[in-house]
């Protein structure tokens, strides 16, 4: 069987999770955690990135970061994965969903403002597939309502938008290094990325279960106390060991991730001309990691007798997202604004094929050759 994912390895992580176990420091903030942090600091030109368990708890973290209080209002697409709701729901937030753009599967800016009320507090873009949200507007709507963005880049580690990097743009950006992401900390990961300075010192306690336990280490206070709201959100160690391991050579992986992406494009562009799939869009101001590749069948019957045709031939290909607005607790915790135009249609037809760091090239030629017989 071919796989849909295998989470990368590079071949150094082993050695670097024997020196963290030798260091005698396994829980969070040790040597190795510094490392992951002012590596993405200065790569990403961030303020302040914080290791996080997962990227759920950096959404977690970003909703109290922002004082969310029941009854607030929050914007995002239903088109994404449940902790993007969830982490505000948590606070008491209704989440308010509008529609998605169909070429890149990202929420469609030109819905959210009239979504926008006076109970609104923060725009949530998600950066599907690694392809950036149009910041622009969403940057220049928050700035207008006084709203947060808070960047649910999970997928987006090393992409751009006009140069930038996603996470970096909003207010608060949150990575995943989960083993289904580009980079992972050996299974789960999580980082938050402060971009406003004012944010810092009130993320560090948070994380840190509510205490100034940071500011102790660093010598600035005494003794640590209990200050604020917070929970334990730090990754351990040991697993930013692993991280590390992949963050040496994160452009090797880009790069091998990259050259697969492309030689989908070219193999099935033929099939995509003549009408029978659509390809990603890839927007011009937009740099992105090659995170996934997904193509469009004409509807989900036609995707099910795809998924049934590649199984047979041992592929695994799946399906993504259900909308959020469709399941019980979307219903019970939020409301769509506007009409679904897009969100339930694409999502229907949407079909992600097998891209990993350690796919050989052999089995992405027969993923590809299996996909022309099909269509011939």
């Amino acid at each position: 069987m071919i796989p849909f994912n295998a989470p990368p390895i590079v071949g150094t992580e082993l050695e670097y999770m024997q020196s963290a176990m030798e260091s005698g420091k396994l829980c969070g903030d040790g040597g190795f955690t510094r490392r992951c942090q002012q590596w993405m600091e200065h790569r990403f030109s961030c303020k302040k990135v914080l290791l996080t368990p997962s990227c759920t708890a950096s959404l977690e973290m970003a909703a109290m970061l922002i004082d969310i209080q029941p009854g607030d209002e929050v914007i995002m697409p239903s088109f994404t994965f449940v902790s993007t709701a969830n982490a505000f729901v948590l606070r008491g937030a209704k989440i308010v969903f509008v529609d998605i753009r169909p070429d890149t599967m990202n929420i469609d800016e030109t819905k959210i403002e009239a979504a926008i009320t006076e109970k609104t507090r923060a725009i949530v873009p998600v950066h599907y597939a690694g392809v950036a949200c149009e910041m622009g507007t969403i940057m220049r709507l928050a700035e207008q309502y006084n709203l947060y963005v808070i960047e649910d880049a999970a997928q987006g580690v090393m992409s751009t938008w006009q140069g930038r990097a996603l996470g970096t743009i909003g207010h608060i950006g949150c990575f995943s290094f989960h083993e289904t992401k580009n980079y992972t900390a050996g299974g789960e990961g999580g980082a938050t990325l402060i971009n406003e300075a004012s944010l810092i010192e009130r993320a560090e306690i948070i994380r840190e279960k509510g205490t100034n336990r940071s500011q102790f280490f660093r010598g600035q206070v005494d003794k640590y106390t209990w200050r604020d709201l917070g929970s334990s959100y730090l990754m351990a160690d040991l697993q930013a060991a692993y991280l590390w391991a992949q963050l040496e050579v994160a452009d090797r992986v880009n790069e091998q991730r990259v050259a697969l992406w492309n030689n989908y494009f070219r193999a099935l562009e033929p099939l995509a001309r003549a009408g029978r799939i659509e390809l990603p869009t890839i927007p011009a101001n937009c740099r992105h990691n090659a995170h996934m590749f997904y193509i469009k069948l004409r509807d989900m019957d036609d995707r099910n007798a795809l998924i049934a045709f590649l199984k047979e031939a041992e592929i695994l290909a799946v399906f993504h997202y259900i909308p959020l607005h469709s399941s019980p607790a979307g219903l019970s915790f939020g409301e769509f604004h506007g009409e679904d135009h897009f969100t339930t249609a694409e999502s229907e037809r949407l079909l992600r094929l097998p891209l990993f760091y350690n796919l050989a090239p052999v089995n992405q030629r027969t993923v590809i050759t299996t996909l022309l017989s099909y269509f011939s």
